[in-house]
């Protein structure tokens, strides 16, 4: 398929003719890693093979912390060695390699910096776009404007290669083309099999570090949130219908009613002058079979409808998020010296699954405690993200937007109403909840005003959650009020 057939696609696209615009746009690297996530989706969760032999205490390392996977969390790398520990990051292809585009707030940007990972300077020219404000807007609803979220526009790449650049100024050994198959933990350090193109070998830290996301075995929570898209030109440029406003991000966007039992999500967020990156995806419960390859084909047929203009795709960006509901068991490692962070923790919002944010807010608590963790047995946690109060609320939303309890524009209905209420109690909570800082008390204020608007939601949430359900979520917003007034 040529260049020019990714212009102005309108009607049914097949799979193979989505594959072959990822090939030709993103290379034959990216279109294995897509096929590599359609896969781990349909696979049961690999058994451990050739697990190695346990560790006997005092045994001699080879690394004190082993990073597996090399995407947004390889960040770490560069934090912990300065602190004068081995790294080494694994990754199955490059590390250090962007496959999706990330936005976070002024604010959210700063730990970047006080990390040591990167200078002011830098960070200046990493941010490639800021947005004067952004948008949520539900069909057949309003649009609700809000600052303050998602209004940077940060180069992943640039940022990913700085981090690899300044990791192996400090002597983090990077394994590329190495997957980690199985491991087995002794009491001071964990031996790790890794595969490779030339077989199988075996490395000893102190402390693993899974960064896998979906493709982690541990990676268990509830819901997933298939994502595809990327960054596109020639979409009509304005602020009318249709039109991409350069200075505006639209954080979430429906335009469609319920289709095949998904409420499909829209994203878009201008980058370089030119230049938007565009996201759909929708939330599945884990054990749904997906397809981010059928996804693409929505995709590309479904564009037109959500903007105008004559749509290149330039690059290809998606992603498999884990997202936790917070109704059921946290993902969890097996017992012994992993640490679980990013996508496969799924401690970040499971609402908007901006896990930028979260990684950015997790970088140098993560640090310390992954770095104390390498030396003291007893301190190794089962995940070094921190999680939020609004997270009960967020992640029920999810749960039923998962649930294909619902039909036409009911679920529509819902998120209007939703956002209507937060937009009504002003900017200071509208972004608060989008930026995962809602306190409880505004988080039972805001479900009391919802219901008043939509008293429908009741029995919405109890439909889309279950009875049983939809009483743990009561008793999990109570417990996030009491836990945040604690630590007020």
């Amino acid at each position: 398929m040529s260049r020019d057939a990714a212009r102005g696609l309108v009607g049914v696209v097949s799979r193979d003719a989505a594959r072959g615009l990822v090939r030709e746009t993103g290379g034959d690297e990216l279109l294995e890693r897509l096929d590599h996530l359609d896969r781990v989706r349909a696979a049961a969760r690999p058994s451990e093979e050739g697990t190695p032999d346990t560790p006997d205490a005092g045994t001699e390392t080879d690394f004190d912390v082993v990073i597996a996977g090399g995407g947004l969390f390889s960040v770490l790398a560069p934090t912990l060695a300065a602190r004068g520990l081995r790294v080494a990051v694994l990754e199955r292809g490059r590390a250090g390699v962007a496959h999706r585009e990330w936005n976070a707030s002024g604010p959210e940007l700063r730990p970047l910096v006080e990390s040591g990972l990167v200078a002011e300077d830098e960070l200046e020219r990493l941010v490639i776009a800021r947005y004067r404000t952004g948008t949520c807007s539900f069909h057949g609803g309003g649009s609700y404007p809000v600052d303050g979220v998602l209004d940077h526009a940060v180069d992943a790449g640039a940022l990913l290669s700085l981090a690899r650049a300044r990791s192996e100024q400090r002597g983090v050994t990077f394994l590329d083309g190495h997957a980690l198959v199985s491991q087995r933990s002794g009491p001071d350090a964990i031996a790790l099999r890794v595969r490779t193109r030339d077989g199988d070998r075996e490395i000893v830290a102190r402390l693993l570090v899974d960064a896998r996301g979906a493709s982690s075995p541990y990676a268990t929570a509830d819901l997933v949130c298939p994502t595809v898209g990327g960054v596109m030109t020639g979409l009509a440029s304005g602020s009318g219908p249709g039109e991409m406003d350069p200075e505006v991000g639209e954080i979430l966007a429906t335009v469609d009613p319920i289709h095949e039992g998904r409420q499909h999500v829209w994203e878009a967020f201008p980058g370089r002058p030119g230049e938007t990156t565009v996201y759909v995806f929708y939330y599945a419960r884990a054990e749904e079979p997906t397809s981010l390859v059928k996804l693409y084909a929505r995709f590309f047929e479904t564009l037109p409808t959500y903007k105008r203009g004559d749509a290149r795709l330039v690059r290809p960006t998606f992603g498999l998020i884990p997202g936790w509901s917070r109704l059921t068991p946290a993902p969890a490692p097996p017992p012994g010296r992993v640490v679980l962070v990013g996508d496969a923790a799924a401690r970040h919002s499971p609402l908007t699954y901006c896990g930028f944010g979260a990684t950015l807010r997790s970088i140098v608590p993560a640090t310390d405690l992954i770095a104390r963790a390498a030396f003291e047995p007893g301190l190794v946690p089962p995940h070094a993200m921190q999680d939020a109060p609004v997270h009960a609320l967020t992640g029920a939303l999810a749960h039923m937007l998962a649930s294909r309890a619902f039909h036409g524009d009911e679920m529509n209905g819902l998120l209007d109403a939703s956002f209507a209420t937060l937009h009504a109690m002003g900017q200071g909570p509208y972004a608060e909840l989008l930026r995962d800082e809602l306190a409880p008390e505004a988080l039972v204020t805001f479900l009391e005003r919802t219901a008043r608007r939509h008293p429908a939601v009741w029995g919405q949430v109890v439909r889309g959650l279950g009875l049983t359900r939809a009483g743990r979520w009561g008793w999990s917003v109570a417990r996030s009020m009491v836990g945040g007034r604690a630590a007020a």
